[in-house]
Parts: C-alpha cells; sequence; structure tokens
C-alpha cells in the first residue's frame, strides 16, 4: 500500500504563497498520474492540480496561473507551487496517486489564507 505524506501547509494572509510538498514511498512512475486536491468546510473535495507520468499538467480553473504542481522523480515527491493566495484557497489539500482508475491519498494538509 502506497503512504503519501504532504507537508507545507499553514496560515498566511491573502497574496502570500505556500510550497506544499508530497513525499511518496513508491516509485512514481508506477502511477498514472499524482495530484493535488483540496476540500473545504461544507464542500466536495475538488481536484487543484494534477500532473501525468509525462509531465503533462491540468488545472482547475480557479487557480490556473497561481499554482504550480511540479514533481521530482528521484525523490518521489510532487510538489504544489501556491502564489496570490486568496481566502477562497482556504482548504485540506490531498495528495492523490492515481493508478488506472483507484486513487490513494495523503492524511492532508491544511492551508488558511486569512483577508
Amino acid at each position: 500500500q502506497v503512504r503519501l505524506v504532504e507537508s507545507g501547509g499553514g496560515l498566511v494572509r491573502a497574496g502570500g504563497s505556500l510550497l506544499l510538498s508530497c513525499q511518496v514511498s513508491e516509485n512514481m512512475f508506477d502511477f498514472n498520474a499524482m495530484g493535488w486536491y483540496r476540500q473545504a468546510p461544507g464542500k466536495q473535495r475538488e481536484l487543484v492540480a494534477d500532473i501525468n507520468v509525462g509531465g503533462r499538467t491540468n488545472y482547475a480553473d480557479s487557480v490556473r496561473g497561481r499554482f504550480t504542481i511540479f514533481r521530482n522523480n528521484a525523490e518521489n515527491t510532487v510538489y504544489l507551487q501556491m502564489i496570490d493566495l486568496q481566502p477562497e484557497d482556504t482548504a485540506v489539500y490531498f495528495c492523490s496517486a492515481r493508478r488506472l482508475s483507484s486513487f490513494a491519498w495523503g492524511q492532508g494538509t491544511q492551508v488558511t489564507v486569512s483577508s
């Protein structure tokens, strides 16, 4: 069972930046895609960004141009660089690893953006 461990969350003011990291216990090339999702209180979990094994990226419209997902294959780590954070970005952010239609999840890291 793959283990995903997120880090880097915290409290920032609007306009600030954070870098989230996700350490993966297995070779990331064993997965079709790595991703970041988020879940705000009272809302469903939503895709923020993902990156496939070939490096192609996909972003939610709400974060495109502000967030960047990238991976370090040698270190089995996937990152989410977030800039110009806004209060509506407040959520628990989860790392995911997808193999075909099966997802594995990390425990999540809290991101809180104050106005």
